[in-house]
């Protein structure tokens, strides 16, 4: 097309000795074309005319002076941005504003970083690590102890129980019987082998017994009910030459009042207070 015999699409004028811009193979004259097609600065809200650089971001449009930092107004021209809420930041405003912070070091995790996540805390992966070994945990098995988290053999060598039964790391719960730690299913009867985390238990030369074996292994027998005589029964109990009585057990074997205290009379393994005896 020559300018000399072409005239303005838009307002009709002759285009000769005048500078227009070609759409869709229609002739514009410059302000013909920014009045019609120029996108809107979203800064400034002026047209971005023919003449300027129009710099757009996802649908969006700026002048080349318009594109800057919302919050320190540096140009982001040329440079990394991350936008907010259609809201544009270079990347030092926007950690500022809204990055995590590193649990251990407390520098800010940078947009676009790989970060590791743990108990609502975040970290660099470069930050979350071993304490012990200084490897990094990535996303192995982890304990951690005093806010400070431990690959599972490292917290093993430095602080795990061993059970005193099978020698195995105790991992979690347990529990302590004579100074030493012990699995909870590795606490059983020195009898008959039932746990004994959840139930009574005496001890007899150093070895844990459930009521029922102990009984049958140790107990005396009251002289009155011919039940086992055990501490679990009661703190104390009558003993009277080679019989044993359980305390609520020691009555007159005649009247049945309680002897605890008072004086008696024997014969053979009964008892009887003074009026029974005498009568």
């Amino acid at each position: 097309m020559s300018s000399s015999h072409a005239a303005c699409h838009c307002c009709l004028q002759s285009l000769c000795g005048r500078r227009f811009v070609l759409r869709e193979e229609n002739a514009y004259c410059v302000t013909c074309y920014d009045s019609l097609f120029a996108s809107s600065c979203e800064e400034c809200k002026q047209p971005i005319e023919c003449d300027s650089k129009d710099l757009s971001y996802k649908g969006l449009h700026w002048h080349e002076r318009c594109f800057k930092c919302a919050k320190c107004s540096q140009s982001l021209v040329e440079k990394p941005f991350a936008a907010k809420d259609e809201v544009l930041l270079c990347t030092e405003c926007y950690s500022d504003e809204y990055s995590s912070r590193c649990f251990h070091c407390q520098k800010t995790i940078m947009p676009g970083s790989r970060k590791m996540d743990f108990q609502g805390s975040s970290w660099h992966e470069s930050c979350f690590i071993c304490q012990h070994c200084r490897q990094p945990l990535g996303t192995k098995p982890l304990i951690t102890k005093d806010k400070e988290n431990y690959c599972l053999p490292c917290f093993e060598k430095q602080f795990a129980h061993h059970c005193y039964s099978c020698k195995k790391v105790i991992t979690s719960g347990g529990v302590t019987y004579h100074d030493q730690p012990w699995h909870k299913e590795c606490f059983v009867c020195a009898g008959c082998q039932t746990q004994l985390c959840v139930q009574r238990f005496i001890s007899k030369d150093d070895f844990p017994y459930c009521v029922d074996c102990f009984s049958k292994l140790y107990a005396k027998k009251c002289a009155a009910c011919k039940k086992p005589i055990t501490a679990l029964g009661g703190p104390t109990f009558i003993s009277f030459e080679e019989w044993q009585w359980h305390r609520e057990c020691f009555r007159c074997r005649k009247c049945s009042a309680p002897l605890v205290g008072q004086g008696f009379l024997s014969r053979q393994e009964d008892v009887l207070c003074h009026k029974c005896g005498s009568a």
